[in-house]
């Protein structure tokens, strides 16, 4: 239940947010949650490749667009 109300919240932040973060303890679903939704990027904290391409956000995510 608490997933289902999390994917809906995700999604309607998602109409009006270009970026939206999903904060959580480690293995908490975090990473299942932004696949179920369809989301192609996504940053993993715990991956040293990704913690550094953050240490310029702007530039991270502008690449995306």
């Amino acid at each position: 239940m608490l997933r289902k109300k999390a994917l809906l919240r995700l999604r309607k932040k998602l109409k009006t947010f270009p970026v939206v973060a999903i904060l959580g303890p480690r293995q908490c679903g975090k990473t299942t949650l932004a696949k179920q939704l369809g989301c192609r990027h996504f940053f993993d904290l715990e991956n040293p490749r990704d913690l550094a391409r953050l240490d310029e956000p702007q530039l991270a995510l502008e690449s995306l667009r």
